[in-house]
């Protein structure tokens, strides 16, 4: 039973003040008033311990009880976390809806993970073996996507198996394995464990950047790549698409878990997210898309401290998918809600404001969560990953605003949205001058031996006739292009065929919306073939004015949606079309 530690004293929306209380720690988890509310303690002095509380505090009063738990502010790890949606604390929003109706009542008390739900357990372990934090010791089928493998908590260095549960069907409560500490005590393990939300999960190893996270996205996976366990931000103002490319990379990327967390958007875009994914069929597996996601929903009429501790809980839940050895991508959306829950909470702390009022710790509390990144080596000695890709929604499409420019600092790829290349129907509206990855040369290995050996050649040539492009618009907004040498006017067109044949992409096309990296090179090298041939008519003295009679350029622009991306072959037709194309010009100015 809670013990009794303190009584309210003061009262600030959702931070509360305890006076001359004793016994509490910093970060645990409390009890708040008779309605039982979930809260945190974040601030403690001689005579104030602070609380903030993840639940509506209103009707709350001075001299109500607050409960200390003495244990940090945790979540349930186990099977039961894919195919559900939780908010904020974890506290799954369908048993909610059951105990309390559609809206969400003060102090309602579920289990986080289903507790009398029986699953098909398989022992990974046999008495006498000695593991050790983290290994594996049971496996079941937790959808018909992942396997889920339940591991001894790290916070166990090492143990002697004494006891193995057959295998068969069990909850996530029931003990199946024992094990004998050092100490000779004896604890029981089940399929579920806690873990601190705010502290990292530990690995045995970083490991460097070397491969990409394959989105199926040209813009990204080409241009401006993001490794496995990389970070990632999307910038961007209202309506200039960071939700869609969020969901693009959800439903196409090559993770196997994705955590998706709507923090303090609105309610009818998770919406929108929920019935997507419970309808789409995953392109990987074959099952439905919720079968490997987990929704995190704090929604912005939801209570904001439950805004801030929600990207904690989505990245806890990640490490530990990554701990069992998948490849885990993390959609925070977005991460400018919460920067502006953290700003509310310090208001109502008095904390001295720093830039445009936000918290002096805004950076560090960025860095923190960012950081928790990366592929890793597990403690079991498998390999897992968690990348990390956070939209940031500007006021004002303003970039140098505080969360975007401190964002920066943290991440290594930054994919800007464009609010014109959002109204010119240009999607993804990725502006490509203003964006940038800091991965594309350490996958070289990679792609010479996944890919092809010229693919970071022809990504650099596409970038650089892009930025060659945005150079002459500068001389065509003066005087116009019909001044421009034949050679530049080339530039320009090709420039065109990148934009439209390659760089914009259709979601609603079944062959576009999701494209293999080996058709995005055949593309490329389509598109540069080109420029090469039609370079040399140019230098032999054609005019541009003449190689535009063979429609050339739109046909390749096209070839996005006339190439399966099953038949790779027909590129070798588009070469034929393009050298029939050189033998045209040089025999109409014969």
């Amino acid at each position: 039973m809670a013990e009794k530690t303190g009584v309210i004293y003061g009262i600030n929306g959702p931070v509360i003040y305890l006076k001359n209380a004793v016994g509490f720690k910093m970060a645990e988890m409390v009890y708040v008033g008779e309605d039982r509310l979930v809260g945190e303690v974040i601030s403690l002095a001689n005579d104030i311990t602070t609380i903030q509380v993840y639940e509506e505090t209103g009707g709350i009063k001075p001299g109500e009880i607050v409960y200390g738990t003495g244990d940090a502010m945790s979540i349930t790890l186990g099977p039961g976390i894919l195919n559900n949606i939780f908010d904020g604390i974890e506290r799954p929003l369908e048993a909610i809806a059951k105990a309390s109706g559609k809206y969400i009542a003060r102090g309602v008390a579920v289990d986080s993970l289903d507790s009398e739900k029986l699953w098909d357990v398989t022992m990974k372990v046999r008495e006498g073996d000695v593991i050790r934090g983290g290994a594996v010791i049971a496996e079941c089928p937790e959808t018909p996507s992942i396997v889920h493998r339940s591991m001894m908590s790290p916070l166990i260095a090492e143990a002697t198996v004494r006891k193995v549960m057959p295998d068969g069907r069990y909850t996530v409560n029931d003990p199946i394995v024992t094990v004998e500490l050092p100490d000779h005590t004896t604890r029981e393990l089940t399929l579920a464990q806690k873990w601190p939300i705010r502290v990292p999960r530990p690995a045995a190893k970083r490991l460097p950047a070397s491969h990409p996270l394959v989105t199926g996205q040209r813009v990204l996976d080409t241009v401006f790549p993001i490794a496995r366990g990389g970070t990632a931000a999307i910038p961007g103002g209202f309506g200039t698409g960071k939700t869609m490319t969020q969901h693009s990379i959800a439903k196409f990327s090559d993770a196997n878990v994705i955590i998706y967390i709507g923090c303090g958007e609105r309610g009818n875009e998770m919406t929108e997210v929920l019935e997507d994914f419970s309808k789409l069929e995953d392109p990987k597996t074959g099952n439905k898309l919720m079968a490997r996601t987990t929704l995190i929903a704090n929604t912005s009429n939801m209570p904001v401290a439950a805004r801030e501790a929600s990207i904690y809980t989505g990245v806890t839940l990640a490490e530990y998918y990554r701990d069992m050895g998948y490849d885990v991508a993390i959609m925070a959306d977005s991460t400018s809600r919460w920067a502006e829950a953290l700003r509310e909470l310090s208001g109502r702390m008095e904390e001295m404001p720093a830039e445009e009022g936000f918290p002096a710790y805004l950076a560090s509390r960025l860095a923190a969560f960012y950081e928790r990144a990366g592929e890793m080596t597990t403690l079991s000695g498998a390999v897992g990953s968690v990348s990390i890709i956070g939209a940031v929604s500007p006021q004002g499409g303003d970039f140098s605003e505080p969360v975007t420019m401190n964002t920066k600092r943290f991440v290594r790829c930054f994919w800007g949205l464009d609010k014109a290349l959002a109204y010119a129907r240009h999607y993804p509206a990725i502006n490509w001058m203003e964006s940038y990855s800091e991965y594309g040369m350490d996958f070289s290995a990679w792609y010479k031996t996944n890919v092809d050996p010229k693919f970071n050649e022809y990504r650099t040539r596409i970038v650089a006739l892009l930025n060659a492009e945005d150079k002459l618009m500068e001389t065509v907004k003066l005087i116009g292009s019909d001044v421009l040498p034949d050679d530049q006017k080339l530039t320009l067109e090709i420039a065109r065929v990148i934009r439209l044949g390659f760089l914009q992409q259709n979601a609603f096309h079944s062959e576009d919306q999701n494209v293999p990296l080996i058709k995005q090179f055949r593309m490329m090298e389509t598109i540069l073939y080109l420029y090469d041939t039609a370079r040399r008519l140019v230098a032999e003295g054609h005019p541009m004015s003449v190689l535009r009679q063979d429609n050339i350029f739109e046909k390749v622009i096209a070839i996005k949606y006339d190439v399966p991306n099953s038949r790779l072959d027909l590129f070798d037709e588009y070469k034929k079309k393009i050298d029939e194309f050189y033998q045209n010009v040089l025999e109409r100015n014969a």
